[in-house]
């Protein structure tokens, strides 16, 4: 009788980076869904964009909003985590993907706190709050780590053993 094959166990340093990568957007979807419900400064901001707009259209737009910005940010959580999953099981797609996503959102995050930094975002009128500095900090660390470990174990993407164990005992 045929056993079913048992996939090799991720290295460690893989199932670190996957969880590093599912920590980074949680906290990027938590400082997201925080400014959502910043309900004052949602309709603020409708408001100075369209100052011709009725008090009921600038609440449904911004419930509208709200919605589409939940419905956002579970997708993005929930391909994080997909992504994280089929690094750690050894497909090097995903390890690809997430390498573009991540040095896209370190680079970004470098950017952020260079302007914030250099006074160039106040400059801009553009305000950085502590919790945004903080979340920047945090999820550039994360993904870069992230990555750095991923590549530390290449041969798991190189070599997707699986192994039998009756065939291993024969």
């Amino acid at each position: 009788m045929a056993r079913p094959l048992i996939p090799a166990p991720a290295p460690k340093l893989i199932n670190v980076s996957r969880w590093l990568w599912i920590a980074s957007a949680g906290v990027g979807m938590a400082r997201f869904v925080a400014q959502l419900f910043d309900r004052e400064t949602l309709v603020a901001e409708a408001r100075r964009q369209n100052p011709a707009l009725g008090q009921d259209q600038i609440d449904s737009g911004v419930n509208g909003g709200i919605l589409f910005g939940l419905l956002i940010a579970t997708v993005i959580l929930v391909a994080y985590t997909r992504l994280a999953n089929a690094m750690a099981r050894g497909r090097n797609w995903a390890r690809i993907v997430l390498t573009v996503l991540g040095a896209a959102s370190v680079a970004f995050g470098l950017f952020r706190l260079v302007a914030f930094g250099s006074g160039t975002a106040a400059a801009l009128g553009v305000a950085m709050r502590p919790a945004d500095l903080a979340v920047t900090v945090v999820t550039t660390v994360l993904d870069a780590t992230a990555i750095v470990l991923m590549y530390r174990v290449s041969a798991h993407f190189r070599t997707r053993v699986v192994v039998d164990s009756d065939f291993l005992r024969s």
